[in-house]
């Protein structure tokens, strides 16, 4: 019985470490999960690991004309970066709610479409901002990567 026991852990670990061949919703759900932890602990090592090399991260704003403003496009290294002077300054805690999952047909790949509220303190202010944030993750080398993500700022909701 013990044999078997150990045998059965030994495929769950052999099968938890192999490389991933199609995203899940659950899956994805998780990578996100696992960006936010790393964000929140401000872990910038970790959080940025979890973004191909190549990822383009989007800020832009909702007008309240409708229309979107673009503030600019940054790579991992420029947003690694300018995140790491923030939180010289700034305490955040962003919270994620994940609207919808789509993912592609072949499983490889998939959009994340969600609403971010970050509470930001600052020299004893508090403020709380708002995003809608399309994140797309893919496949690479077996494992989830983020390609990218856009946030646009909107209007927290009550």
């Amino acid at each position: 019985m013990l044999i078997r026991s150990l045998a059965a852990l030994a495929f769950v670990i052999a099968g938890s470490a192999s490389a991933q061949t199609a995203l899940t919703d659950v899956g994805v759900r998780a990578f996100v999960a696992r960006q936010e932890r790393a964000w929140n602990a401000a872990d910038l090592k970790a959080y940025f690991a979890t973004f191909a090399p190549d990822a383009v991260f989007v800020d832009q704003a909702l007008s309240s004309e409708n229309k979107v403003v673009p503030f600019g496009r940054s790579t991992p290294a420029q947003a690694r970066a300018q995140t790491g002077r923030v939180l010289a300054k700034s305490k955040i805690h962003e919270q994620a709610a994940i609207d919808r999952v789509e993912l592609s047909p072949d499983g490889r790949s998939a959009r994340v479409l969600s609403h971010v509220t970050s509470r930001i303190e600052r020299g004893g202010a508090v403020r709380l901002s708002c995003a809608q944030r399309v994140q797309a993750v893919a496949l690479a080398g077996g494992r989830i990567v983020s390609r990218g993500q856009t946030d646009t700022a909107v209007r927290c909701r009550r």
